[in-house]
């Protein structure tokens, strides 16, 4: 699931009727710290220095595996 310290997160968006997603590793230790990882996308530092995420387009994010 982790590799050096980071989770894979897809993201799935939607703009104007079209769905696509998106990956990115942000730090496992960052996600523990929140009860919802969109709680986590939205605020935590560590996070928002990698990536922005547009919450208004956000339809859907989880964890996946690495495998």
């Amino acid at each position: 699931m982790s590799r050096k310290g980071t989770l894979k997160v897809r993201l799935l968006f939607v703009d104007d009727g079209s769905y696509h997603h998106e990956e990115l590793r942000v730090p496992a230790a960052a996600l523990k710290d929140y009860e919802r990882l969109i709680d986590a996308l939205r605020e935590e530092p560590s996070v928002l220095k990698q990536v922005f995420v547009d919450v208004d387009r956000l339809c859907a994010a989880w964890v996946v595996d690495d495998d």
